[in-house]
């Protein structure tokens, strides 16, 4: 397991925004998880009218091949088939009255869906 911070050299494969970092933590104390250990899975899966969609779910740690970056407090785990797909996006949480959600923005996408809730790379 590789693990990342956002005071690595390197830098983050993945940025997460403090307000999705604020909004996963949240979720996550809600649902009795250590934020200390746990974190958000990112991933990417093969579904959409595009090709490929995001899926996010909690996770009680990750496995021992993830990718872990830790940013603003928020431990998020990523695959390595996965991050070959979403390497360099943040991760954004938008609130509002149309609806308020966990967003990718992903530099890699080629086109969208027009619901945008799947993509190509």
């Amino acid at each position: 397991m590789s693990t990342e911070s956002a005071e690595s050299g390197s830098g983050p494969r993945v940025t997460v925004t403090e307000s999705a970092a604020e909004e996963a933590r949240r979720l996550m104390e809600s649902e009795g998880m250590d934020t200390d250990v746990g974190g958000l899975r990112l991933f990417v899966q093969q579904g959409g009218c595009a090709g490929l969609s995001y899926g996010m779910r909690f996770e009680a740690e990750p496995e021992e091949d993830d990718t872990v970056v830790e940013q603003n407090g928020l431990r998020v785990f990523v695959d390595p088939a996965s991050i070959n797909y979403i390497g360099g996006s943040t991760l954004q949480f938008e609130g509002g009255l149309q609806g308020a959600g966990f967003h990718v923005e992903n530099p890699n996408v080629v086109s969208e869906c027009g619901c945008g809730e799947s993509f190509r790379t």
